[in-house]
């Protein structure tokens, strides 16, 4: 934004972003002892993971002081974006890589690691080579991979699905006869809290991957050769209408909430039998609810007929959350021996202990549920990662934005696909 021409909205988020620095500190208008760190952190262990991570970094950096701050996701995005614009963002920050990232990185303002990765290729080989495909930018690594290996899979009710004689679905038919099924029976089949709209995304990434395969997406996304108009991108959102028109989701999920656990709830009283969902939840589902977790399992996206995607490939992320530092942290070195510490071996082990999958390699786990979501990523073709991520953010807000539409009716197919492709010419 140029100078002297900065919106009202500008101003005013100028003013917050100054009051966060007031309350918890900005990454550079404090002394070089201090670090401040921020993250979106806010469930199952992870918190705590983290804190003793800073602990011991502290304790082994007499004097350094880390300012620690965990926000839900939607709130930190805007949190995150807000101190950026006002030039008094943290010292760490963590971001899902992709297309958010990148506006940083063009901006200037995050660091470019790949020199302190260079200089410790032991710390550096430890990470799963796919992790680093979404912080990587003209060959140079922006941020670490830190949180979790993360799909999206079909969780389900084991007890309903045996009391109604229901086997996991491979396919699109079978799936909308488990849907038929459990209606009869006064069950919504699925669990959807899409006032979110990044939880009903998923849906139509699957669809399209299934549809279309991964390349339909990066061509339209590289604008090389493909469109957001493409046939399979319509064909995607007929399907997700035909699953709200069959009645497959809990009456009113386009305005429930899933960072208070609105989907959750409807698994756990038994109201639905179904979430599609990040394999996070199994985490966050045996902290909150351990005899839940007894009755939970999971079956992959189900495949579509004459569908040109390979059933095996997911939809997620390799990584989940990656640790960045901004370009005006005054201590860089500092702020990246934290980052080693929040991602060392400590934290990894406290991480599979909180039921995730680190993204590094020679993990060894031992809840079976948890066992078979590691194999399930290591036989597929195709990471999608989340289209929200990848894309750049107004895009991607975009997407989200048409993608909730589609599953409210009000709008068609076919205008939702032109609609983000005339979006997409504007971005480019």
């Amino acid at each position: 934004m140029r100078a002297g021409k900065l919106t009202q909205f500008a101003r005013a988020a100028t003013c917050l972003a100054a009051v966060w620095a007031l309350s918890i500190g900005s990454g550079y208008a404090q002394s070089d002892k201090v670090i401040v760190e921020w993250d979106h952190q806010t469930s199952g262990s992870e918190p705590t993971n983290l804190q003793d991570a800073i602990t011991r970094f502290e304790r082994a950096n007499p004097g350094a002081k880390v300012e620690s701050s965990h926000v839900l996701n939607d709130p930190y995005k805007a949190k995150l974006k807000i101190a950026f614009g006002a030039a008094q963002p943290p010292c760490v920050f963590d971001t899902w890589g992709g297309g958010g990232l990148r506006e940083y990185v063009k901006s200037g303002q995050v660091v470019d690691l790949t020199p302190f990765l260079k200089q410790n290729p032991a710390f550096a080989g430890r990470f799963l080579p796919t992790s680093w495909t979404a912080v990587t930018t003209d060959g140079k690594t922006y941020a670490i991979p830190e949180e979790n290996v993360a799909v999206a899979v079909v969780f389900y009710n084991k007890d309903l699905f045996q009391k109604y004689h229901l086997s996991p679905p491979a396919t699109w038919p079978e799936l909308m006869n488990v849907v038929k099924t459990l209606n009869a029976h006064g069950v919504a089949p699925f669990a959807l809290a899409n006032k979110n709209k990044w939880t009903g995304s998923m849906y139509y990434m699957y669809l399209v991957d299934r549809l279309g395969g991964p390349g339909v997406f990066q061509r339209a996304v590289s604008a090389t050769g493909g469109s957001f108009a493409d046939p399979v991108f319509v064909e995607a959102g007929k399907y997700i209408q035909d699953l709200v028109k069959a009645g497959a989701f809990a009456p009113g999920f386009n305005g429930l909430d899933y960072d208070i656990g609105a989907s959750r709830r409807l698994l756990y009283s038994g109201r639905a039998a179904m979430e599609l969902m990040g394999t996070w939840e199994a985490s966050t589902i045996r902290k909150e609810n351990p005899s839940f977790y007894q009755k939970l399992d999971f079956f992959p996206f189900p495949s579509v007929p004459g569908g040109k995607g390979d059933p095996r490939d997911v939809v997620g992320t390799v990584g989940d959350s990656f640790l960045s530092i901004s370009t005006q942290c005054q201590d860089k070195a500092a702020a990246f021996r934290l980052i080693q510490t929040l991602t060392d071996d400590a934290a990894m082990k406290g991480r599979v202990a909180d039921d995730r999958i680190p993204p590094v390699k020679d993990v060894t786990l031992s809840d079976p549920l948890m066992k078979r979501v590691q194999a399930l990523i290591e036989q597929a073709p195709s990471v999608q990662l989340w289209y929200d991520q990848e894309l750049p953010p107004r895009l991607g807000e975009r997407h989200k934005d048409l993608a909730q539409a589609l599953f409210g009716l009000s709008v068609t197919p076919e205008a939702a696909a032109e609609q983000m492709q005339e979006a997409a010419k504007g971005a480019n």
